[in-house]
């Protein structure tokens, strides 16, 4: 849009939003635009203060009341439906007092989840649109947030089964937080960072979860004055963190995350420079692109890739600015991946490349809107010097076009491309349309590729909006209209199915923007037109021609789709999917044509379809239906002229052949008859008061065709009477013309070309409305007493019994009424009857809404829908009990109490799927940079006429009357019929019967309840399986059986699990063994923990009282002291102890039993007996139950342990470090593990301070650091039976007992799935909590199990053992230190003794066991084991497995101690240096992978110390010593070693071997896992492994040269730092001289990929690319050939990312080398060698072709203009010796290969003379030799 537009056009004033208060009192914050288009606007106003004043009202009461259910739910469920309706129609003080009194109801602790997901919903809407609510007017608290986070995210309890969270509560609370954050206090930024920065321990996974909740709650959009508070405090701390690790952390996308927001709220204030290479190196890299042939991905480079979403939104806010550094590099990174986009490349990467593509220009758009169009408010602004530039953006559309264009034609389809390009061509229509033209009209030429065709015409409806338009950019853009509708018409295809809707599409598309109406005549009346308006004015001259055409093609479609045509005789009648979507589709662009034309293009197409329609006559199925709707779309734009043809021309063919009253019986009709009755029922659908003057002619047709025999022939004309109905009273918009008040003006006064692509005027849109007259109505309500009263009045008779009827009579009879009732479903006012009281006890009134929808019931008239009410029940009770097996009159039924329920003249699915298609149009067609709902008038009437049918939608929280309660009855009724599909029928219109009214559920599950009672007689399987189902539900509505109603599940579960015994209960029947999983399965998926405790705080209670002060015309009641909820719930579900039951319900049982456990209330008694005993179950399913029930049970029963703060300074004697520094300081070296200061004796044990969780204290210091306190002060200990509670002393009992533990361990200890068992936790917690709760108790009882079990070394009894003394040394935590010392007294020979017998199957259940045991623990608490394990673990003692096995129990015990045992590495390290040179294989990569977590606590990041655990540069130091002997060789180094241990000394080169493969082992661990790669050290390594590596892809290799290959692809791929640069290239140029050419040939492989992973790095650094293109251009030369050819590989890579440049030195240097003379051949005697020795001049020959070639490969989808040249210089070395010769072949066949597709366009490039030596050269014979 031009500034010159943009200047004169204000805000428009919203209509209605005075900005002064007026009557009313107060400005609404912001509310739906399209009420104020409604016919009925001016009632609004006082029906929505009515309800506003209810909701405030109500909920301030409920809340004061501390009532929130069913009160305070109900309210606030209406302020959403409120919010729909209306917006955000209130004042700013009440919108601020809602989000605060929800804000404080959403954080009450205790709030029962469902509840809680409610509010949060609820405030999330009322937050969403931030700058209705400034700071200023807005503070919300940040740390109950994260309190309601910690505790639902990171529950203590939910894997014990205390609590249940549903999935979604993750989303809803990230975005409850993400809507909060902008109101937290200025202070809010430092106090996270001082609660969170202790938890940034990288080791362990609390840094997961410090990053995460920094993403999360970080406030980002402070004011700049207030920066120094905001992301000041963090930003150089995290950027340096994120820039210094290397291997891609799981966090370290949600670091990204954290700066692509701050990015977007800070444009400007931010230097992003320095950074930028790394950014765009890192956002490369995460793209997964493969590169080279064998490369080998790192798995967690795919798991943990940044999120393309993110990534895209920090380049975008990075954009701009004065240095235009951004821009560069993402010309850098396009140049780079563009190559990929080509159609002919596929694989996992591609769908990441896709959606870079389509969100970058979305995301670039979104910023130039908030830059120049969007309505300044309260949040920062972007300073002018950094806002985009018409520059910058010309320069972003360039660089990216060309991969867009590319893209088009890929695999995945063209969508994201088609959205890309409708972005671009919003900010440059010049540069992006043109290419997509050229791509289009060939594309419309071709027959032979349909893709092409889909595709193109997909991406030009894309930019059809840009291209109509026009405007400054693009004058010429409209001009290409007319020609691409002309050549899309052969798209119109009955053959081609996609094409044909695609066409469709195109077609609408360009019609809606555009009117079509023949202008030509203006030409001789004005001479004021520019060139293009009388280009365009002669053009439109064809309109009529194209709509003509685009007729005929219909036409042709219609014909070839008759049934006779596309079907056998026997097959289905109706429509298939695919025909029903062409019909729509022809339907609407049809009527899209006709909207859009002028009128006397329209009276010929009238004609036209008229004759075509009355000249034929077509089957009613499939041809039929396309052509009525032809006619439809006709009549519909022109009422008046089309009914005078239509109508009187079908009534009198119908009256004409339905004379005879023989007619009236036959079974078969006419088929003209048919299609005529067709045809008016259609044509019927128009305005209503056009109808009026053919009434007469219609109600007679009536008379005639609605009791015809033939069910198709009554079924139209029943259609034909709904129509009417509807016609008459329905209110609904009748035109949708793209400029208000159409096309017929004299072109004088009307020039339509200025209209072309224009949106429609929000606020003069001129709607033309129908709303009934009386008229209209009297005729409706004429039809309903001819045609329906007689039809009831035959059902009441049947009903009675009065009146026999055949069932073909009742289905005609109900066909009748049920079309009666859905036509005039508007008029009839709904059912009035009794409310059913005393559902639920409330003291709040609980009172329905209603909403006015455009008409006053005429409540003098009797109500049909009370009369049809009580016919239908009296007639299905009828059917039910004499004819149950009429399941037709049944399904009709059916559909009629559903539409008597809720029918109010729309049905929600048809609403719902309009809403979609709505938004997808709008998608399609928005204008995203101005944004203001500039969207075509047709959309925009379409809204307002959705926003109608919304209110006439809005049926939540009915009153439950007695007529509902009858008709949910009986549906109930039908619901266990025994015909399954009138089953599943009617229970569909059950569930959303059940949804509609308030709390009718409490009222019907004890019906549905009755089918399942063990007592009840005479209940057929069917009426069982109906009521299971009733129960079960529909995936959308409400589940009976899991309502969250503690009253509700009182009755339920205990009833499914005792109607086992009923008799209809038979288990052979496979369907209803299915019903009871799903149902227990449904009930665990959507159990949520119900809430008991509804105490509402005080301060919530305030505000409360403050919104229902808020000035409102509602009674104030002053409020009674509220009474408390009543809360002790009766829990009486453990009376069916009986084992009647087949053991099914018992699970079931036992599984809804376990559902109820809770971390606020210990179960009763009973249930504890009841789950201790089923430890011992026969049912394995039982058992486990049990087992997590009882683990649970004993978390419930734990007694507190008091704590207390310490001061950590104190403890070290050393000052707060002033500055963060983390890693080892001289402040936290008390915590480390020191042998010399063990507690060895009681007095020791005591004194010290111990801390468990291993992340205290490694990066800062908790503001509050607590510690557990000493043994006195903690509970007792050693307890006897009398000591404990009741429930302690039934578990107490059962444990004591040797013959319960005895079974107990039987049953551990057998195998449940052979050889997929595991370490189980929850055992180990049922454990833990045992030895935790009775301290050393049962130790006695439990000592001989376990020495039976550690001796026997069978998988399943050694795992039992593993888990038992897991939990036995976490449950030791507070024990004293007597009770501690003789248990590892016990322990330690157990141990000894397991390691030793330690197998393949069991050292991973040991592994974890040792684990889980060291898991936050302080390593000074378990010295005894540590000490143990440390003794000898490369015994050799049970062989090369057992030692193995040994490392890798202690590395899992080490790892979970992490920084806090840095002697305990060093003496593992000294331990295992001598030992590096096994000869094991399984040894040697245990021993890699323990180097790995030795070096682990050695990382380079930032504001770091040096650790004092060992470190990577000394050890790495002795062992280049060592490897010496392998350096100074020149000879290929052979892995010759015996894989047995020799007697006596290897000589040191054998030795070298040995230690170089465990270095490998070590390399390859650590490149998945460490944080930074020690690259200085590693490179010393690196001559070693290029000598090693082998070429050729061959597995036969042994393992040394298989893992050096290995390496290297990792080393190749890892991140580098600036600085190593230099320091890698040293080492590659060294190793280019080296005389292997193994080595040189590696080199080149190895260089590719490490430039393409750390692209920017080094383009960023000049030497670098003068280093690499020199050594690349001079490996050229290479004497061996293989080395040659690789370079000229990597060349033409380099070239085609773009990281070198084709110049012309390079290019002179080429050719120069291929001008070398070649000595002439000398004649040798036979017997001489020297031909195997190339000679120089050859190999720099060879040189230039191969560097020509390479460059010629660089480009493979485009022809540069230097390459006609190249290739032309290439072609004269086409009888060069070999191999120059077949370098020259390979290059031209590669060429032919990759230009092939596109040849046509390339030829251009190529002059005449050119292009015949090319084609001589592609089809020469030297071609196939």
């Amino acid at each position: 849009m031009e500034p010159a537009e943009r200047a004169g056009v204000g805000e428009p004033p919203e209509p209605g939003g005075r900005p002064e208060p007026g009557p009313r009192g107060f400005v609404p914050q912001k509310e739906i635009v399209y009420n104020k288009l409604l016919p009925y606007a001016e009632r609004l106003d006082a029906e929505s203060d009515l309800q506003l004043a209810q909701i405030k009202c109500n909920l301030g009461r409920a809340v004061q009341l501390q009532e929130l259910w069913p009160g305070g739910l109900f309210w606030t469920r209406k302020l959403s439906t409120y919010i729909r309706l209306y917006g955000r129609k209130f004042s700013k003080e009440d919108h601020v007092l809602f989000i605060k009194l929800l804000y404080e109801l959403v954080s009450i602790p205790k709030l029962e989840i469902s509840m809680m997901q409610g509010f949060a919903r609820l405030l999330i809407n009322l937050l969403k649109k931030k700058e209705l609510l400034s700071r200023a007017d807005l503070e919300l608290p940040w740390r109950p947030l994260y309190d309601m986070v910690e505790r639902i995210l990171y529950s203590k309890t939910e894997h014990l089964g205390l609590n249940w969270f549903p999935n979604s509560v993750e989303n809803i609370l990230k975005t409850l937080v993400k809507s909060c954050r902008p109101y937290f206090p200025a202070d809010a930024t430092a106090e996270m960072l001082e609660e969170w920065r202790p938890l940034m321990c990288p080791f362990d996974v609390t840094m997961q979860k410090a990053i995460t909740y920094f993403e999360i709650f970080l406030p980002t959009s402070l004011p700049p004055e207030l920066h120094h508070k905001g992301f000041k405090l963090w930003f150089d701390e995290l950027i340096g963190l994120w820039v210094s690790v290397q291997n891609l952390p799981q966090w370290e996308g949600q670091l990204v995350n954290l700066f692509a927001r701050l990015a977007t709220d800070n444009i400007g204030y931010i230097d992003w420079d320095p950074y930028v290479p790394k950014i765009f190196t890192r956002i490369l890299r995460s793209l997964n692109l493969p590169v080279g042939s064998s490369q080998v991905l790192v798995p967690r480079f795919l798991t943990n890739a940044y999120d393309i979403g993110h990534a895209v939104i920090w380049i975008t806010a990075m954009m701009g600015g004065p240095s235009k550094l951004v821009q560069k590099h993402l010309a850098g990174l396009f140049n780079s991946i563009t190559s990929f986009y080509h159609p002919s490349n596929n694989g996992r990467w591609l769908n990441k490349l896709m959606k870079l593509l389509q969100r970058l220009p979305n995301s670039v758009v979104r910023r130039l809107h908030r830059e120049r169009y969007k309505k300044p408010s309260w949040l920062t602004p972007v300073p002018d010097s950094h806002k985009l530039t018409d520059q910058d953006v010309t320069d972003f559309v360039q660089c990216i076009i060309q991969p867009v264009l590319l893209a088009m034609f890929s695999k995945t389809g063209s969508l994201e491309a088609a959205q890309a390009l409708q972005n671009l061509a919003l900010m440059r229509p010049e540069l992006v349309i043109p290419p997509v033209l050229e791509r289009t009209y060939p594309a419309l030429e071709t027959l032979t590729e349909p893709h092409q065709l889909t595709a193109t015409l997909s991406c030009v409806i894309g930019v059809a909006r840009s291209l109509v338009s026009g405007g400054r950019w693009f004058p010429e853009g409209p001009t290409h209209m007319l020609p691409l509708l002309m050549r899309a018409l052969p798209g119109v295809d009955p053959n081609d199915f996609s094409k044909c809707m695609i066409t469709f599409q195109f077609i609408a598309t360009f019609s809606t923007l555009v009117p079509l109406v023949d202008c030509s005549s203006v030409l001789q009346e004005r001479n004021d037109l520019t060139e293009v308006e009388r280009e365009l004015c002669s053009a439109t001259a064809e309109f009529e021609d194209f709509v003509l055409q685009f007729m005929d093609r219909c036409f042709g479609l219609i014909e070839s789709s008759t049934l006779e045509q596309t079907r056998e005789e026997t097959e289905t009648e109706k429509m298939t999917h695919l025909e029903s979507l062409v019909e729509l589709g022809l339907s609407s662009t049809f009527s899209t044509i006709l909207t859009q034309c002028s009128k006397e293009i329209f009276m010929v197409a009238l004609q036209k379809v008229f004759n075509f329609s009355t000249s034929h006559i077509f089957e009613t199925r499939v041809a039929g239906r396309m052509v009525a709707d032809m006619c439809r779309a006709a009549v519909k734009c022109c009422p008046e002229e089309s009914l005078k043809l239509f109508v009187p021309h079908c009534c009198s063919v119908i009256t004409q052949l339905t004379m005879n009253d023989d007619v009236l019986n036959d079974e078969e009709l006419d088929k003209e008859l048919l299609w005529n009755l067709q045809l008016l029922s259609e044509i019927t659908r128009v305005d209503g008061r056009k109808l009026l003057l053919y009434r007469e002619q219609l109600v007679k047709i009536l008379q005639r065709t609605l009791h015809l025999t033939c069910k198709q022939g009554y079924t139209l004309s029943c259609n034909l009477l709904h129509h009417l109905l509807r016609s008459t009273t329905l209110i609904y918009p009748t035109e949708y013309c793209s400029v208000p008040g159409g096309f017929d003006k004299p072109p004088s006064e009307y020039f339509p070309i200025k209209d072309w692509g224009k949106p429609g005027d929000l606020w003069n849109l001129g709607i033309q409305w129908h709303v009934p007259s009386s008229e209209e109505v009297s005729f409706a309500f004429y039809l309903l007493d001819s045609f329906l009263q007689p039809e009831l009045v035959k059902l009441q008779h049947c009903g009675d019994g009065k009146l026999e009827m055949s069932r073909d009579d009742i289905l005609q009879s109900l066909t009748i009424v049920h079309n009666c009732l859905i036509g005039s479903g508007n008029l009839l006012p709904p059912l009035k009857g009794e409310p059913v009281t005393n559902l639920v006890p409330s003291m709040v009134s609980l009172e329905e809404t209603k909403l006015y929808t455009g008409l006053e019931y005429d409540l003098s008239r009797e109500n049909h829908r009370e009369v049809i009410a009580t016919v239908i029940r009296k007639l299905l009770n009828h059917i039910l009990d004499n004819s149950e097996d009429d399941t037709k009159s049944l399904f009709l039924i059916i559909k009629i109490i559903g539409d008597l329920l809720q029918f109010q003249g729309s049905h929600k699915h048809e609403f719902d799927s309009r809403w979609k298609s709505f938004n997808l149009v709008k998608k399609s067609m928005e204008n995203r940079l101005h944004g203001k709902k500039q969207h075509i008038r047709a959309l925009l009437i379409d809204r307002v006429m959705l926003q109608h049918e919304l209110r006439t939608l809005t049926v939540e929280g009915c009153e439950y009357k007695k007529i509902h309660q009858d008709m949910i009855r009986d549906l109930l009724r039908l619901s266990t019929s025994s015909y399954s599909q009138v089953r599943n029928k009617a229970q569909q219109t059950f569930f959303a019967a059940l949804g509609a009214y308030n709390f009718c559920c409490r009222d019907i599950i004890p019906l549905v309840l009755e089918f399942l009672r063990p007592d009840r007689q005479g209940v057929t399987q069917q009426q069982f399986k109906g009521a299971l189902y009733c129960l079960l539900g529909n995936h959308s509505g409400v589940c009976l059986a899991n309502l969250h109603d503690w009253d509700c599940i009182v009755q339920t579960w205990p009833a499914i699990v005792s109607s086992g015994l009923s008799q209809a209960m038979s288990l052979e029947k496979p369907s209803i063994v299915r019903l009871f999983d799903d149902l227990a399965e449904k009930i665990h998926r959507q159990y949520e923990t119900i809430g008991l405790d509804f105490t509402i705080p005080k301060s919530c209670v305030e505000i409360a009282e403050l919104l229902q002060q808020s000035k409102n015309p509602s009674i104030n009641q002053i409020l009674l002291s509220p009474e408390k909820i009543k809360e002790g719930i009766k829990r009486q579900q453990e009376k069916n102890a009986d084992a009647l039951r087949p053991w099914k319900f018992e699970h079931i049982g036992i599984g809804l039993l376990s559902l109820l456990l809770r971390d606020d209330r210990v179960l009763p008694l009973r249930a504890i007996r009841f789950f201790v005993e089923n430890l011992n179950h026969d049912a394995i399913v039982v058992r486990k139950m049990a087992i997590s029930a009882v683990a649970g049970i004993l978390k419930q029963l734990k007694r507190t342990h008091k704590k207390l703060t310490i001061n950590p300074c104190e403890i070290s004697g050393c000052p707060k470090p002033t500055q963060i520094i983390a890693g080892d300081r001289p402040d936290n070296h008390w915590l480390h593990y020191d042998s010399k200061t063990i507690p060895r004796t009681k007095k020791e044990w005591e004194s010290s301070c111990f801390v468990e969780k291993t992340h205290w204290g490694y990066y800062t210091w908790p503001k509050n650091m607590v510690v557990y306190a000493g043994v006195e002060e903690q509970p007792k200990l050693g307890r006897s039976r009398e000591d404990m509670t009741e429930a302690e002393q039934i578990i107490f009992d059962h444990f004591s007992d040797p013959k319960f533990v005895e079974q107990l361990i039987t049953f551990l200890s057998l195998e449940d799935r052979k050889g997929k068992d595991k370490f189980n936790p929850r055992r180990f917690c049922l454990f833990k909590g045992i030895f935790r709760n009775f301290d050393d108790a049962f130790l006695p009882v439990l000592k001989p199990h376990l020495e039976h079990l550690v001796a026997d070394s069978h998988e399943s009894t050694q795992r039992c053992v593993a888990e038992i003394i897991a939990g036995l040394i976490r449950g030791s935590k507070h024990w004293t230190f007597e009770k501690v010392e003789k248990l590892w007294e016990l322990l330690c020979p157990l141990l000894r003794t397991a390691l030793s017998n330690i197998t393949v199957e069991t050292y991973n259940d040991w592994g974890a066991c040792i684990a889980t045991s060291c898991e936050s623990r302080d390593p000074r608490k378990l010295h005894w084991l540590f000490e143990l394990l440390l003794e000898s673990p490369l015994s050799g003692e049970g062989g090369s497995f057992v030692d193995a096995c040994r490392l890798y129990v202690l590395q899992g015990g080490l790892a979970q101690q992490e920084w806090r045992v840095p002697e305990l590495l060093h003496r593992l390290l000294k331990y295992l240096e001598p030992k590096l040179t096994q000869v094991y294989k399984n040894v040697r990569e245990r021993i890699g992978s323990v180097l790995t977590y030795i070096f682990m606590i050695d990382v380079s990041l930032p504001n770091t110390t040096p650790t004092i655990s060992p470190h990577v540069p000394e050890f790495t130091a002795r062992i280049l010593e060592k490897l010496k002997p392998l350096m100074d060789v020149d000879e290929e180094i052979q892995n010759h070693v015996m894989e047995e241990n020799g007697i006596g000394e290897e000589d040191e080169r054998t030795q070298g071997i040995k230690l170089l493969k465990t270095i490998l082992k070590w390399l390859m661990a650590s490149a998945g896992r460490s944080f930074s790669t020690a690259v200085t050290e590693q490179l010393q390594l690196l001559p070693l492994f290029f000598k090693i590596a082998p070429v050729e892809n061959d597995n036969s290799y042994d393992e040394l040269k298989r893992d050096a290959k290995l390496c290297l692809s990792l080393m190749s791929q890892g991140l580098l730092y600036p600085h190593q640069v230099p320091l890698v290239l040293q080492v590659l140029k060294q190793t280019a001289r080296s005389s292997s050419w193994h080595a040189r040939y590696t080199v080149l492989t190895y260089l590719q990929t490490m430039v393409f992973y750390n692209l920017f790095i080094f383009l960023n650094n000049e030497d670098a690319v003068k280093d690499i293109r020199w050594l690349v251009i001079s490996l050229l030369e290479d004497e061996q050939l293989e080395v040659r050819e690789m370079a000229a590989t990597t060349l033409s890579g380099l070239l085609q990312c773009n990281f070198l440049t084709m110049d012309s030195p390079m290019q002179i240097h080429f050719e120069q080398l291929c001008k070398t003379k070649l000595p002439k051949k000398r004649k040798r005697d036979p017997g001489s060698v020297g031909d195997t020795i190339p000679s120089a001049e050859l190999v720099k020959r060879h040189a230039g072709v191969l560097g020509l070639g390479a460059c010629v490969l660089s480009s493979p989808y485009d022809v540069p203009t230097w390459m006609p040249q190249l290739l032309m210089n290439l072609s004269a070395h086409l009888n060069d010796p070999q191999p120059i010769e077949m370098t020259v072949k390979k290059t031209l066949s590669n060429f032919r290969r990759t230009h092939h597709d596109n040849w046509q366009e390339h030829k251009q490039q190529f002059t005449d003379d050119q292009l015949l030596v090319l084609t001589d050269l592609l089809v020469s014979p030297c071609y196939y030799a």
